[in-house]
This record gives C-alpha cells, structure tokens and sequence, in this order.
C-alpha cells in the first residue's frame, strides 16, 4: 500500500472508526466545516471583493488601511474579552452555551455579507469585524472542548485530526466556492453576484458541520458554583496569570510558543507578499493553486504528525516541527525561482498543521480540565498577540539590507529561542514521559 492510498483510506475510515468516540468525530467535523471560513473569508475572497468592489470607490492604500484597522480592533477586542469569558465559561453549563454563541454569530454574519453591494466599505468592514469575533472566539471555546471530548493518551492524536481534517474541510468548501465563481459566466451571474453567493455558501458549509458538534459535545469538566461579578471575575483572572507564572514548566511553554509561533503565523502571513518582492513571474491565479497545494499537502502531514505523537510523544515531534522551520528559515536565501517558492510552500505546509495541533493537545495536558475555556482563552490570544513581533522583525531587516531573503533569514532567530526555551521544559505531559 503505497503513502497516497493509506491517506485516502483514513479518510473514509475516519467516519467508521470504532475507537474514535461520537464526541471525538463531532468535535473534529467542527473543525472540518469552520475552515472553509478561514480560506474564503480571512485570506481569499473577501480580501479580493472587498478592494474591488466594497472599497471600489477608495484608494488602494485607503482600502488596505481601513481593512487592516478592522483586523487591528477585532483583535484587540476578542483579547480583551476572551480570558473573562473563558473564565466565566469554566463554570457548569456554560462553555457550551458560549460556543453556541459565538459560532452562530460567524454563521449569520458571514451569511450576511452577501449583502454588502458595490462601495458599501462601512458594511463590508462592519460585518467582517463580526464575523472575526465571532469566529474567534467559536475557537477559544472549540479548543477548550478538547479537554472533555478526549483523555490524555488520545489527545494528541485528535488534535492533530482535528487540524488535518479540518485543511481537507477548507479546502474542498472553498473549492466549491471557487467552481462557482469560475462558472459564474456561464450561469449568467457576475463575478461579484457569484463571490456573495459564495459568502452564503461557506456559512451553510460551516453550520451543517456544526450539527453534530451541537448535537453529540458536552462539557465534562466545570467549575461547580455560578459566575461571579465583573470585579471578582477580573480578580481571578490575575489569579490565573499568577499560576501561570508560578507553575515552571507551563510559564516556558507559554514563553517558547511565543517565538515559534510567532515565527509560524509570520511565515503563513507573509507569503504572498515575499512571493511578489521577490518577483518570481508568479501570477495571481498560480498563488491561488499554491494556496490549495499547501492545504491538500498539510492534510496528510498533520495525520502523521499525529500519529508519530503517539509513537514518540509531542515533544518529540514539536521538536522536529521547530527545526524544520528553522530549516525553511534558512531555505529561504535561496529563493530565486518559481519552483524554489513551491518547495517552501510544501515545506511550510509539511509542518504548520502538526505544530499547531501538538501545541494545542501539548498544553491541554498541562492545565487543569476544569478551567480549560479560562486556560485556552489565554492560549489563544497569546498566539495571536505574539504575531506582532515577527512581521515587525522581517520588515525591518527586509528594510534595513533591501533583500526579503534576509528577512526570512531573521525568522530563523524565533525559531531558534523558541527551540531554547522549549527544551528547558522538564516536566513533560504525562503521554511524553513513556
């Protein structure tokens, strides 16, 4: 049995699987149906409908800014609210009901910008930082649900499943999406008719994976009591943060994946413009098609990243994660043609599902259960506050030596602390101590 049919088997096996629990399958379907979101919505079509038709009447460096402040509030906002939250969502009957929310706000709004016609930016803009609330926070709450839908032993495994299946679920809703726009002549619709249907589209995709989720996952670990006063809330959030400090090894988690997730999201962020910067003869539709490449090929390599875990532990293979972007780091100096671009797209790709899945189910054995939403809320907007410095450091050497080579080169440093910092980690999840 040759690599591509072993994969294709474990595809249609994933839905019979008989050690894989009701809870398990459902909460990885719900990462099957939420990533055809992040595709059309945060990299693909809405960017690209938005400058041409929502923003047609500003500037290009207007519309690039005011999508980027919408970007920068969302962000800030969601930072803000989601420790309380996860707080709050600790106690008995409520992560649930905080999941349910948020995820059927992304549904709705993302539903709504099919309504968004020509030069309506202020909409456009007004739904998009919706949409970005509510899916963040629908992850904060879905991560937290690992904790009570699978034991430690089994964590890893479906973490990364959870990753895998869900670039498969993304990349065929989007596919779906994009026949659309390409048929669009021939269906008598407009480019632009076709891109809101597809808004509409990857909402419908996203709510009918869901239904398991709300159907079969239930919080198994609470707080008992009911929540507690804004004041009181805020209080023990400061608690947390002490605990965190307090408890070694899980502080140099959180400083290690500060580096090398930094380094991860900057390197998935930037790509197109490094790809433009250094003038490879790339056009738009060849980015699109390495766009689906990397997410069919991080497909398998987060299953085997998964199941690697459970021969080597995590920490093995969030050591093998690190190193190979540290090798992609140095790859990137000698980028000077369109295959080079490719061979670090697949690289990228080989490596990015399973050091973000292992991260997640690493950290998942390092917390208590009962405080998982409160725990993942920091988790999580740690991760995406940490994505502030990589951009910076890139741009900067890219500016300072005029070579975007270089400036990839410099990512290597992230990497490389992030590497530092993650060894000195003693106590390992109990899985990894085998």
């Amino acid at each position: 049995m040759n690599l591509a049919h072993f994969f294709v088997c474990r595809i249609f096996y994933f839905f019979r699987r008989p050690i894989m629990t009701r809870q398990e399958r459902s909460w990885i379907l719900q990462d099957f149906g939420n990533s055809a979101y992040s595709i059309a919505i945060t990299t693909a079509l809405l960017p690209v409908y938005f400058k041409t038709y929502a923003a047609g009447s500003l500037s290009p460096t207007h519309a690039t800014a005011f999508w980027g402040y919408a970007n920068a509030f969302a962000t800030a906002l969601i930072a803000f609210l989601a420790p309380i939250l996860g707080n709050l969502a600790d106690y008995r009957g409520y992560k649930k009901r905080f999941f349910n929310f948020f995820v059927l706000l992304a549904i709705g709004s993302t539903a709504a910008l099919s309504l968004v016609g020509e030069n309506q930016w202020q909409l456009c803009l007004f739904i998009y930082v919706i949409t970005v609330l509510g899916s963040t926070g629908a992850s904060i709450f879905y991560d937290a649900f690992l904790t009570d839908v699978t034991p430690d032993e089994s964590m890893d495994r479906i973490s990364s499943q959870g990753y895998a299946y869900g670039y498969l679920g993304g990349t065929l809703g989007f596919g779906v999406c994009m026949g659309l726009i390409l048929l669009a002549p021939r269906l008598g619709l407009s480019a632009a008719a076709a891109t809101r249907i597809s808004f509409t589209l990857t909402a419908l995709w996203w709510l009918i994976f869901s239904v398991p989720f709300f159907k079969h996952v239930e919080q198994n670990y609470w707080i008992e009591g009911r929540p507690e006063r804004a004041a009181k809330v805020l209080k023990k959030l400061m608690g947390t943060f002490r605990e965190i400090v307090s408890h070694r090894e899980l502080y140099l988690f959180f400083v290690a994946y500060f580096f090398y997730i930094d380094g991860v999201h900057t390197i998935i962020s930037m790509a197109t413009p490094i790809a433009i910067d250094l003038q490879l003869g790339l056009s738009e539709s060849k980015l699109l098609l390495i766009l689906l490449l990397i997410q069919l090929v991080a497909f398998p390599f987060a299953l085997l990243y998964g199941v690697l875990a459970q021969r080597f532990g995590s920490r093995v293979m969030i050591y093998a994660g690190i190193l190979t972007y540290c090798f992609i780091a140095l790859y990137g100096l000698f980028l000077r043609t369109e295959r080079d671009f490719i061979i670090l797209a697949v690289l990228v790709a080989s490596a990015q599902g399973g050091i973000q899945a292992l991260s997640r189910s690493f950290f998942g054995k390092l917390i208590p259960k009962e405080k998982s939403a409160e725990y993942f809320g920091v988790f999580n907007i740690f991760g995406k506050l940490s994505s502030i410095f990589g951009p910076l450091l890139m741009g900067a050497v890219t500016q300072l030596t005029k070579d975007v080579r270089l400036g990839i080169l410099s990512l290597g440093v992230l990497f490389l602390l992030g590497l530092y910092f993650f060894q000195k980690i003693e106590s390992p999840p109990p899985k990894d101590r085998a």
